[in-house]
């Protein structure tokens, strides 16, 4: 493996010790047991045999240093993946081979042995390079995620996968097999790290010199999450969550542009608007369409995000690992929920403040003196009988299909069937299933097999609560949806008689999806289209089949959506 010689001299006149925190998600400090353990688990790395897999294989190669917390140290990084179906070998010539920068991630989960990184590709001069890994569109940030206390190590990608396919922008990922410096360290998810990108999350860019105008407005990412990690400067809230006994406030951070970008022109904007958000939904007149919190924010996105949050009783949910953007003003402007991150202590899969029940709210965060606490918008937002409505509509035609049991059913098996070979040296490597860590609830499932069949019947449990207790009412008048698409969108002719078409233009790259609605907020036709080039497109639907009376179509492009009501003769 090449070694950028250059940086790696440079590297050496720069490192510094780093120290490391073992601090407990949910905030606070963790026992004298839960670090006594710790300490000794450290030592349970067991060293495993390891020639081929069924996953792509990422070997990397730190030429003698340890890796830090910060900053990211030059390294080595080589990639085998023969494709689908396809074994890969040690012995085999790498798909890629070339150089990276790397650094240990995460906040609590840093505690563990088995640890989570952040990987950055580049030249042999250190410098960032845009490269496509694993199938995956160019970029030069990745993550290489440990999911150490997830045993069935699924409960990321479920996260991103429902986020997906709600019709959001998620981290793609890939499953892979990780040897670090010569030694086999375990399963992984490689992943995208959250960013503005024409190929991750696709909002305007903007640049230092944008500080006026139109293009001030956006894009902009920002998040609610832990200081330490990948924490960093941002402004408090005016507005405190409603649990604040000890004065705990809502810290936004800057995400994009990075801290070190952004201008003051850009920060007034967006505290400015965030304000100006928390005050209308405040205020007496909140649920009003036009001059209330929809003026701010696009309301699907927030139903959607809670949707995903209350389904997996996310006990981080809303208060930690939570990513907010905003688009520009000409191209839709408003604030965004997502994308969704960091969900391996979700899914009951947390031992503490709710997390593992079935029944109950996760925005209810029971621990009220936390450091940590949710934002007043969730509870507000339920006040408002409209986004009752919708939510209840987009819960019973979520249930029909991407959320329905059979397809949790049918996803976890598929995922955890391509896992059946390498979690044996996983957990060989990282003897756990069976015993305690943090933060897993009791019982503690002996196998692999046992881990993910108690996932599903938690999901099917939780989803059965759910359905007995997502608030609203579900008519007609309620799923018919703030428009969040610029430019047109047509149904013609209306009424229809036998065939409807849907026209519509879309950028390059865009992911399209169209659904006919009846009545009763059931889910009738659904279509999904991918866009390669910018274009003027129309669906036709042929409506031969359907009762007469009035339906609702939803298009969906990139997660933007609009609604518009139409009538079969």
């Amino acid at each position: 493996m090449r070694k950028p010689i250059l940086v790696y001299l440079l590297f050496l006149l720069t490192q510094l010790a780093v120290s490391q925190e073992i601090t407990p998600k949910g905030g606070g400090q963790p026992s004298v047991e839960t670090v006594n353990a710790y300490l000794a688990d450290s030592s349970a790395f067991v060293p495993t045999l390891f020639t081929s897999s069924n996953l792509p294989i990422v070997l990397i190669d730190t030429y003698g240093q340890t890796i830090p917390d910060s900053p990211k140290i030059p390294a080595g990084l080589k990639i085998i993946d023969n494709g689908p179906g396809v074994r890969n070998n040690l012995t085999d010539p790498p798909t890629f081979d070339g150089y990276s920068g790397i650094e240990i991630r995460g906040s609590s989960s840093q505690m563990f042995p088995k640890k989570s990184y952040g990987i950055e590709t580049r030249d042999d001069l250190g410098a960032s390079l845009d490269t496509s890994l694993l199938g995956m569109p160019a970029e030069n940030d990745w993550i290489l995620n440990a999911n150490y206390s997830d045993k069935s190590l699924l409960r990321n990608v479920l996260a991103y996968q429902v986020w997906r396919n709600m019709g959001y922008y998620s981290a793609r990922y890939r499953f892979v097999e990780v040897v670090l410096n010569g030694q086999y360290i375990g399963v992984y998810i490689f992943s995208e790290k959250i960013k503005r990108d024409k190929n991750r999350l696709d909002i305007a860019k903007l640049s230092p010199d944008q500080n006026s105008g139109d293009v001030l407005t956006g894009g902009y990412i920002f998040k609610i999450d832990k200081t330490t990690g990948s924490g960093g400067p941002g402004w408090t809230s005016t507005y405190p969550p409603y649990a604040h006994p000890y004065g705990q406030t809502i810290f936004f951070q800057y995400e994009y542009p990075q801290p070190e970008d952004i201008t003051l022109q850009q920060k007034g904007y967006i505290q400015s608007y965030v304000y100006n958000f928390e005050t209308a939904l405040s205020g007496f007149g909140f649920a009003d369409t036009a001059t209330g919190y929809r003026k701010y924010a696009v309301e699907n996105t927030f139903i959607d995000y809670f949707l995903v949050n209350e389904i997996s009783k996310n006990v981080d949910g809303y208060r930690i690992s939570t990513f907010i953007n905003k688009e520009r003003e000409s191209k839709g402007g408003k604030i965004r929920m997502g994308p969704v991150w960091d969900y391996d202590i979700a899914w009951h899969n947390a031992n503490y403040c709710g997390g593992d029940g079935t029944t109950g709210w996760a925005y209810q965060f029971p621990c009220s003196g936390d450091g940590y606490q949710i934002p007043f918008w969730w509870d507000r937002l339920l006040q408002d009988p409209a986004y009752r409505n919708h939510m209840k509509c987009r819960w019973l035609n979520l249930r029909q299909n991407i959320l329905s049991d059979s397809w949790f059913d049918n996803y976890i098996d598929s995922i955890s069937g391509q896992l059946m070979e390498a979690q044996q040296r996983n957990f060989t490597t990282w003897p756990i299933l069976g015993v305690y860590v943090w933060p897993n609830p009791a019982p503690f499932p002996p196998t692999y097999e046992a881990e993910v069949a108690a996932l599903k019947s938690w999901i099917h449990n939780r989803m059965a609560w759910l359905d007995m207790y997502v608030p609203g009412v579900c008519d007609f008048t309620a799923i018919d949806e703030i428009a969040d698409i610029s430019g047109p969108f047509r149904i013609y002719p209306n009424p229809v008689a036998d065939m409807m078409n849907v026209g519509f233009k879309a950028n390059a790259n865009s992911t399209v999806r169209i659904e006919v609605i009846n009545q009763q907020g059931y889910t009738l036709y659904t279509v999904t289209k991918q866009v390669s080039s910018p274009a003027e497109v129309n669906v036709p639907v042929d409506m031969t089949s359907y009762a007469p009376g009035v339906y609702l179509t939803r298009l969906i492009i990139d997660g933007k959506s609009s609604s518009k009501r139409f009538i079969k003769n």
